[in-house]
């Protein structure tokens, strides 16, 4: 599978739908929910907010942001694969108090108008972008002034220390066996692929501020195995 292959990538996530959340909590022990809460620490989501989610899976980020933008804000999570978008569904289904609207929509042309958003995330979906640039330029046109916006992704380590091979035996030989025992061997192998090809930190950096954002910095997370993109418009 070619890393950032619009219909390839939205098959790989129609078939793990339903796996995915058990596996990210296997796969990171749970600390994938502690990363998305430090996301939330840098969006600051407030009452009456309009935010947006791109990218937004099985919808975990986009029911801790709508917990927050309450009373009188919004929540519009939007992802190409329409699986994790019925699982989340499902999910926000058992709290029919949170104000949530999902669509099924491309990153990279929301088809939102410009300043639509006080606030945008993106979490593991710039790395499965065709051009992780121009998705970085659609998430500044969403933003007001003002506005801010955070990813979160894998993290691509330099080349040639520990933290790279580290990272590499992980995914062979933790994350790759894990997803052979559900019949996902293939679609989890892709996670190495992407991260050949993925903006290291700076490079991200010098994205975000060539598509006109005006605060950037790139945070390493979980020993620099993951990073946190912030940003404000």
């Amino acid at each position: 599978m070619k890393p950032g292959d619009p219909s390839a990538v939205r098959g790989l996530f129609e078939r793990i739908a339903p796996e995915y959340d058990r596996l990210n909590d296997l796969l990171s022990l749970g600390l994938h929910r502690l990363w998305k809460r430090q996301a939330l620490r840098w969006l600051r989501p407030a009452p009456g907010q309009r935010l947006v989610d791109l990218c937004c899976g099985t919808g975990d980020l986009a029911l801790l942001l709508a917990a927050r933008v309450r009373p009188g804000g919004e929540v519009l999570g939007l992802d190409a694969a329409a699986a994790p978008l019925e699982v989340a569904r499902c999910r926000a289904a058992l709290q029919p108090w949170l104000p949530l609207r999902w669509r099924q929509g491309d990153a990279l042309a929301t088809g939102l108008a410009a300043g639509w958003a006080d606030g945008a995330s993106m979490a593991y979906g710039l790395r499965n972008l065709a051009d992780p640039g121009a998705g970085l330029r659609e998430l500044r046109r969403l933003l007001r002034p003002g506005g801010r916006a955070v990813v979160l992704d894998f993290n691509r380590p330099s080349p040639g220390g520990g933290l790279e091979a580290f990272q590499r035996l992980y995914l062979r030989r933790v994350v790759v066996p894990a997803a052979r025992r559900v019949g996902l061997e293939e679609h989890y192998a892709y996670l190495e692929a992407s991260l050949a090809t993925f903006p290291r930190g700076p490079e991200q950096e010098q994205l975000a501020r060539e598509a006109g954002f005006a605060g950037v910095c790139h945070r390493p997370l979980a020993a620099g195995l993951m990073g946190l993109l912030e940003l404000r418009a």
